[in-house]
């Protein structure tokens, strides 16, 4: 599952790992040390961006305290409005990377799977897409009705934008810089800009390739993914990146 092969390019010098955090007090320890270990162990050159978006708990301090001992772990605080699409989107403008992994600070993301990235972005390719729905990837105590409207939800989208990918609404995604800044500005305060990303690399010309990914429900914390408010979001993306396809006349594709 994959755009046209990419064109060889110049290793990559840095990878760049963003994690949105909000009241992960639980969790954001072990995330970090275990990603820092995975691409320590890999020689893989790496900074991790945590951004605290607004946590009333100690995950500001406990990533304090982890910068001490792994300076790759460069704790932000998104001190302006609030919202996963938000967090990100300031993580991005934080990097020094010249690519950038985007990851759940729950660790519900295999740390694996991000050196599995970085090697298929050394490929050439500008955009790595995880799907835990195609052979070899997989999915841990995923709840039966968020299962299901994930499913649905990823059917309408491969349909409407004609292309071949069953997981568009993951967030654990690899890109390019050239990527990140070639699909500005973006749009999504919220987790919609899980859906904006893929789609505006798709629809504006970027080479991307699929690889299984694995997925575990997380183990300590709250979900902060509320369905009944992500609907009518998803929609509104959806259909920007649809008209931007049929209508823009090519005007933001990468040349």
């Amino acid at each position: 599952m994959k755009s046209p092969p990419p064109e060889p390019r110049q290793p990559l010098r840095l990878l760049s790992v963003v994690l949105p955090a909000r009241d992960e007090a639980g969790c954001i320890g072990a995330t970090v040390e275990h990603l820092h270990l995975e691409l320590r162990l890999h020689q893989i050159p790496h900074e991790i961006i945590v951004v605290d978006d607004g946590s009333t708990d100690a995950t500001w301090a406990l990533l304090q305290e982890l910068h001490t001992h792994i300076p790759e772990c460069k704790p932000v605080q998104n001190l302006g409005e609030h919202g996963f699409g938000r967090a990100i989107t300031y993580g991005f403008d934080q990097l020094s990377g010249d690519a950038v992994v985007v990851m759940m600070a729950d660790e519900s993301d295999d740390c694996r799977d991000v050196v599995r990235y970085w090697q298929m972005l050394n490929e050439g390719w500008d955009a790595v897409f995880g799907s835990r729905f195609i052979r070899g990837g997989g999915v841990i105590d995923y709840p039966s009705h968020k299962l299901v409207i994930n499913r649905f939800a990823n059917f309408c989208l491969r349909v409407l934008f004609g292309v071949p990918l069953n997981d568009f609404t993951n967030a654990f995604k690899a890109y390019r810089r050239t990527v990140i800044e070639g699909c500005r500005p973006y749009l999504s305060p919220h987790f919609n800009l899980t859906v904006e990303l893929p789609l505006k690399t798709i629809v504006r010309g970027y080479s991307w390739t699929v690889i299984p990914i694995t997925w575990r429900n997380r183990r300590t914390g709250e979900s902060k993914l509320k369905l009944r408010e992500m609907g009518s979001r998803y929609l509104f993306i959806a259909l920007y990146c649809w008209l931007e396809k049929y209508f823009s006349r090519g005007d933001y594709r990468v040349r």
